[in-house]
């Protein structure tokens, strides 16, 4: 007897560890997963500890440790030069969980969301558990991935309700430049639209300033910002973010919250509240790192005939074209994995336009990557 909801019947996994391929293959290289090789900085795991045993493991404030979000507005002063205030803070469990409450505060059944494609492929789950219809945009590969003005008129409709905007970008690697900004953020007003903004990879920037969407003149109130810990601090196991949204909007988001988990984890906030005090010095080397990593691989690719690249102005990520082999993303990843052992992500999770492309995760060290990278070239296709 099946009583699962009609909503979730066709759900999918999107993407997970794939256990079954770490087990069957010892000398695997994962590069499917966005989760750091990094060790959270040892001065966060050590403040953790130190706060939890000052008693940090009970609940804490809906909102936040207030702590925390005084020290989030700050940053966010210092980094960006806009002020926030403490009451359009709130800290979640995850900028993913953060996504979804979002969703579901904003979304009435059968509103529909513009997502700029290749996406981060739970926004489509995120969008539909809410009630909404995923509407994607799709960019291209020629177009260095920016949004197009002329495709985003193309999709809007009465029925549109908000705009999500991943910069810099999972999968693409692509970090829009601020005339894209500006175009989307004049498009938004043009529509009444809410702009969903998610910023988790600030700090991955490899060109340019990053700008926030909500920093862009008379946004500010149409715009809800997503960030987390995860990547910028490498505290992907933490499970700790952060949003920024006008105060009514906040307060609705942290009620549904209240209902589903009632608050982020207090060691957690803790650790983030260290994470900030550090966070140049944390984050300049290790981003270093990641830049020498993505101009490696990118160089790599180049040098591989059945391969095109967009090189990534951002993220860890690289999404490279593999038509010429012939074969679909899919029937490409399963022949990376069983030949090379190599475990990769098949563009099609990503959205339409994704297909044709796989998704590499920069998430291993250096000599690993070059080491996937060598039996990844070695792999040859008929004709």
């Amino acid at each position: 007897m099946n009583y699962i909801a009609d909503r979730f019947a066709s759900l999918s996994d999107g993407l997970a560890l794939d256990a079954e391929a770490v087990r069957r293959y010892p000398d695997l290289i994962d590069l499917s997963i966005g989760d750091t090789d990094f060790i959270t900085d040892s001065r966060i795991i050590d403040a953790a500890m130190a706060d939890a045993r000052r008693g940090y493991t009970r609940y804490g404030f809906p909102q936040g440790d207030p702590e925390l979000i005084d020290a989030v507005c700050k940053a966010w002063a210092e980094d960006f030069g806009q002020a926030v205030s403490p009451d359009e803070v709130m800290v979640t469990a995850s900028s993913c969980l953060g996504m979804a409450l979002v969703c579901m505060a904003v979304l009435n059944p059968g509103d529909e969301v513009l997502v700029p494609a290749p996406y981060f492929s739970v926004y489509r789950q995120q969008i539909e558990m809410a009630g909404g219809c995923c509407i994607e945009v799709p960019t291209y590969e020629q177009d260095g991935y920016q949004v197009r003005e002329d495709l985003l008129r193309q999709a809007v409709s009465p029925r549109t309700r908000a705009l999500i905007l991943n910069n810099p970008n999972n999968p693409t690697g692509a970090a829009y430049s601020a005339d894209t900004l500006m175009r989307i953020g004049n498009f938004a007003r043009e529509y009444d639209l809410l702009i969903i903004a998610d910023e988790i990879y600030t700090r991955y920037l490899y060109e340019g300033e990053f700008i926030p969407m909500r920093t862009l003149p008379s946004l500010k109130d149409r715009v809800i910002t997503l960030n987390s810990f995860s990547k910028n601090f490498m505290m992907t196991g933490w499970r700790v973010g952060v949003l920024i949204a006008p105060p009514v909007l906040r307060q609705v988001i942290q009620s549904i919250n209240g209902a589903m988990i009632y608050t982020a984890p207090s060691v957690s906030q803790r650790a983030a509240l260290e994470a900030l005090k550090w966070r140049d010095e944390i984050q300049r080397d290790v981003i270093s790192q990641y830049r020498h990593r993505m101009d490696v691989l990118s160089e790599r690719i180049a040098g591989i005939p059945w391969m095109t690249l967009c090189k990534p102005r951002g993220t860890f990520y690289l999404f490279p074209g593999i038509e010429k082999t012939g074969l679909t993303d899919t029937a490409f990843c399963q022949m990376a994995l069983e030949k090379a052992h190599v475990l990769l992500s098949p563009g099609h999770l990503f959205g339409s336009c994704g297909q044709g492309h796989i998704r590499i995760a920069a998430t291993q060290p250096l000599p690993r990557l070059e080491e996937a990278m060598d039996r990844l070239s070695a792999l040859s296709f008929p004709g």
